[in-house]
């Protein structure tokens, strides 16, 4: 599909000279803000508003790439309607609704309504039609049917993710696609070895634990749209690993978005992960270093167009 070629062709593959000032990176969230914001859920372990929002940023360009050639193998096509799912940054959603066109219309969803004034701030700019962005929970809300339903790193944060697969059933029309894209953070990897890295790995893991969410849940979701209804269930695993640019710098930046939910998990204290974030930080920007982030699995699934 060329729109998906020239999509990927633009995208940026690194950050450049980002000084993350350090340390108090995290530090506390006004009232206001805590009040506001939905993402302050007992199961979600990674910072939401303005400081998650750029981390998602650097996430979605990170995996644009893989993305959208995933979209075009599971059918995405001009003049559908699409739901996207936790759309985070909503820098995908902004690719979807180029690729349906203006014959078809993007809802995308999120539970943090700071990250959805600012997407909808870049709608007015953009003056997009086809577009909207709405704040919506796949557990508790109910939508309107779609052609094609889209969540990236959706369930390995849900305590039922099939109660989420029966949900995203109900609102994709007969025939129509749900694709899921989730991590198996078990596929880390550096080198050489660091022992920041592998604490990073292990905090998180347990962070994730601890709230009863599966942080690798990726090779259970032909599992799960099997069992949700789907048909035509295909996989396929992609990993980002690089030796410079923003693949590395998501290891730090996820070290700092999750330290709150660590600390309050009592799996380590505050002087420990801001060592942990400086040193990972170094050890990104050392050329010789290799920084492997989870294995990613794609499955997506069609709902029967009739009733079995």
């Amino acid at each position: 599909m060329a729109l998906v070629k020239d999509l990927a062709d633009n995208t940026s593959n690194f950050i450049g000279n980002v000084d993350h000032s350090y340390p108090g990176i995290y530090t506390a969230l006004s009232l206001n803000e805590k009040r506001n914001r939905r993402m302050e859920q007992k199961h979600y372990i990674i910072r939401g508003g303005e400081e998650g929002r750029a981390r998602l940023r650097v996430l979605s360009r990170v995996m644009r790439p893989t993305t959208l050639s995933l979209l075009d193998r599971a059918g995405i096509r001009p003049g559908m309607e699409c739901l996207e799912i936790g759309c985070g940054s909503g820098d995908l959603a902004f690719d979807l609704s180029q690729l349906v066109g203006a014959g078809g219309r993007v809802v995308a969803t999120d539970i943090d309504e700071i990250k959805l004034r600012l997407a909808r701030q870049e709608v007015e700019q953009q003056r997009l039609t086809n577009l909207e962005f709405r704040l919506a929970d796949i557990v508790e809300d109910e939508f309107e049917k779609f052609d094609f339903a889209h969540a990236r790193f959706v369930l390995a944060h849900l305590r039922n993710p099939q109660e989420a697969l029966e949900k995203m059933w109900r609102a994709i029309r007969p025939g129509g696609i749900l694709v899921l894209q989730d991590s198996d953070f078990r596929g880390c990897f550096c080198h050489p070895e660091c022992a920041a890295f592998s604490r990073y790995v292990q905090l998180y893991t347990q962070t994730a634990q601890r709230r009863a969410v599966d942080p690798n849940i990726g090779p259970r979701l032909p599992g799960l749209l099997a069992k949700a209804g789907f048909e035509k269930i295909q996989i396929n695993v992609v990993q980002n690993a690089a030796m410079s640019g923003e693949v590395k710098l998501m290891a730090p930046l996820t070290m700092e978005n999750i330290a709150d939910a660590v600390l309050a998990a009592g799996l380590a204290s505050r002087a420990e992960l801001d060592r942990l974030v400086h040193e990972l930080y170094e050890f990104a920007r050392d050329p010789d270093t290799v920084i492997g982030g989870p294995r990613v699995v794609e499955a997506w699934g069609h709902r029967p167009l009739r009733a079995t």
